[in-house]
Parts: C-alpha cells; sequence; structure tokens
C-alpha cells in the first residue's frame, strides 16, 4: 500500500506557474551561502586537487566544476532531486523513502557521504523549526529508522516540492548553489582573486542550465556517475597531512 502525503504550503504542487517572489525568497534563505548547513566547510576533493596541481587557476577551475556537475556528484544529485521532487509532488512517502535509500548508497567515499548526509540533518533540522513542514521530518524520520541519513539534494528537493517551488527554478538554484562553493574553496585553496572567482560562476552558468536539463530528461533507470578522478581526489583528501576543508 502506497503512504501517500499532502503538500503543507500554500501553492504546493502549482508547477506550471511561474516562480513568485515567495519561491524566489525562500531559494535564496535556503540555499545562501548563510543557511546553516556548514557548505563552506566542505570543498568534495577540490583541497587534494589543488595540492596536487589539478586545480591551480581559473581555467582548470571551471573544468574541474564541470566535470562534477556534468559527470560527478552533480549528476547524481540532480537525478536524485528530480526523482524526490516529483514523489512530492505526488504525495508519494513510498518513494521518497526509496529515494532516500538511493541517495544514501550514490556516494563514492566516506568524505563525500559525510558531506550530503551532515548538510542533509543540518538542513532537515532548520527548516523544519523555521517553517514546521512535517513531511520534510517524516522522511527524515523514516531514514533514520531504516539506520540512514537524510541526503541533502532530497532533502532540498522535498522542501521545495511542498513549498510549491518549480522543478527547474529549484534544482537550478541547487545546483548553482553547489557550483559556487566549489568555486568559493578554491578562492580560498589557490588561492585565486575574487574577480577570478566570478568570472568561473560566469563560464559555469550554461553548464549548469545544461546540468538541470540533463537532471530533468534523465530516466530513473540512467542513474550514474563517471568521474573516478574526483574520487580519487576525495579519498587522497582523507589523509592528507594539511587540510582546511572535512572533503
Amino acid at each position: 500500500m502506497t503512504t501517500m502525503i499532502t503538500p503543507t504550503h500554500p501553492g504546493a504542487g502549482m508547477t506550471t506557474d511561474p516562480l513568485g517572489p515567495a519561491g524566489l525568497m525562500r531559494l535564496m534563505t535556503w540555499l545562501g551561502p548563510s543557511f546553516p548547513v556548514g557548505a563552506y566547510s566542505y570543498s568534495h576533493g577540490v583541497e587534494y586537487a589543488v595540492e596536487d596541481g589539478r586545480v591551480s587557476d581559473t581555467q582548470s577551475l571551471t573544468s574541474w566544476v564541470e566535470g562534477v556537475l556534468l559527470f560527478g556528484a552533480g549528476r547524481v544529485d540532480g537525478g536524485l532531486f528530480r526523482q524526490a521532487w516529483d514523489a512530492a509532488r505526488q504525495g508519494d512517502f513510498d518513494r521518497l523513502v526509496q529515494v532516500g535509500i538511493q541517495a544514501d548508497c550514490w556516494r563514492g567515499t566516506a568524505e563525500m557521504a559525510l558531506e550530503t548526509t551532515a548538510q542533509g540533518r543540518a538542513f532537515v533540522s532548520s527548516v523544519a523549526k523555521v517553517w514546521g513542514d512535517d513531511v520534510l521530518s517524516r522522511w527524515a524520520q523514516a531514514m533514520r529508522d531504516d539506520d540512514r541519513q537524510p541526503s541533502y539534494p532530497v532533502a532540498v528537493a522535498i522542501a521545495a516540492a511542498q513549498a510549491g517551488i518549480p522543478l527547474a527554478d529549484a534544482l537550478t538554484a541547487y545546483l548553482h548553489a553547489m557550483a559556487a562553493n566549489l568555486v568559493s574553496s578554491a578562492v580560498r585553496l589557490v588561492p585565486l582573486g575574487q574577480t577570478d572567482g566570478l568570472m568561473a560562476l560566469a563560464a559555469l552558468e550554461h553548464i549548469v542550465t545544461d546540468a538541470c536539463a540533463q537532471a530533468i530528461t534523465t530516466g530513473d533507470g540512467d542513474l550514474g556517475a563517471c568521474a573516478p578522478l574526483i574520487d580519487w581526489t576525495s579519498m587522497k583528501h582523507e589523509t592528507q597531512y594539511t587540510r582546511l576543508f572535512r572533503s
């Protein structure tokens, strides 16, 4: 028997409407650098990539983040995000649980798993306390009951669907925030100037758009990644002698 849920926020499920001011502000709050998920403490392997000389300037940084978005965690997170948003919009709680279980398995290294679950827990806690999203809290509890942790992209997708935020807008904001965080880590590590960081973000705009389209059009059975070098830098980061970041 499928467990159904009912959207708790006004306008939830009305995805044909354009993103309004309320939804835009919600996305800016949830995915902005001041939201307390600790995104600034993760580099997703960029810290070792810098030490190994693979990320050293704006061009190499842009190429690296492009790989993350189109072939690595961005591809996986985007697919999971779409599935979770769709399940939440349809009110299918059982499917949300299954997507959460998938998300718990789709991590190549221990630090990448920490990156998504630590941020997922923090996101769920903050949203539940401030906006009172019962579905998100129920889903997180179901994950814990199955001895798993809530995954960040799934948590954000559920919250966005419950708030009536269209999929393309929510997913674009999520992937852009991922790219911006990686660029920010490289600006501090290389180091690069702020203008160089902005140039990288500008160059990545069409990549974020492509990654979003890829996630929306890729079937559930085609979820996967192929970014072994990024996984390798994450593994090497676990034993890196000096570290500023948790991943």
